[in-house]
């Protein structure tokens, strides 16, 4: 053999393919590596979304309960009984609501935001949501369906599409900020 190896290349190239592939290898599987890391497959589909799955039930029918999530002064007295009234200025405007599909909401003194997606009066809300502290632009779907249970309602609610590391913050205060101030509620 001259100064070629077995392949015919020159034997300084073929060490240095040998160390770019290598290198080309390693960070292909670092990239590889981040997007699982963060829970997306190659796709750019993500698996680590979370996702709220509440179903609360109340002692009174599904239109009593629909109409004290959508009246803005029943909301308001819901939010009074919640444990973020603690957190609040008692001055502070409680709850905006506009019963049209498309209009605004703005509850809890403005820490809640968003816009009524679909109202059917008795049946089911859709919201697009976000929280003060979310970054700009940032929405979730809230998905509250009204299903009869005996003399009561049961709300399947859905929760989806909020940032990550938010979930449990966000299912405790669905229990807390909204179903048992609901609860307290609809039993005066």
């Amino acid at each position: 053999m001259n100064e070629t190896g077995q392949s015919g290349v020159p034997r300084g190239q073929n060490s240095r393919r040998k160390l770019i592939f290598g290198a080309a290898a390693a960070l292909g599987a670092a990239v590889v590596y981040s997007f699982n890391a963060q829970g997306a497959d190659e796709s750019g589909v993500s698996h680590t979304a979370g996702a709220i799955h509440q179903e609360p039930i109340f002692q009174a029918n599904r239109k009593r309960v629909y109409d004290a999530l959508t009246e803005a002064q029943q909301f308001d007295k819901i939010v009074r009984l919640s444990a973020a009234m603690q957190s609040m200025a008692i001055g502070s405007k409680l709850a905006e609501i506009s019963r049209e599909a498309g209009g605004a909401f703005s509850i809890f003194g403005g820490y809640i935001s968003g816009r009524q997606i679909e109202l059917v009066t008795g049946e089911r809300i859709v919201q697009a949501w976000r929280t003060q502290t979310w970054n700009p632009g940032d929405y979730s779907i809230a998905r509250f369906e009204l299903v009869e249970q005996g003399s009561g309602t049961k709300i399947i609610f859905d929760h989806q599409g909020f940032p990550n590391g938010t979930a449990e913050h966000l299912a405790a205060g669905w229990k807390a900020n909204y179903w048992e101030p609901l609860q307290k509620y609809l039993s005066m």
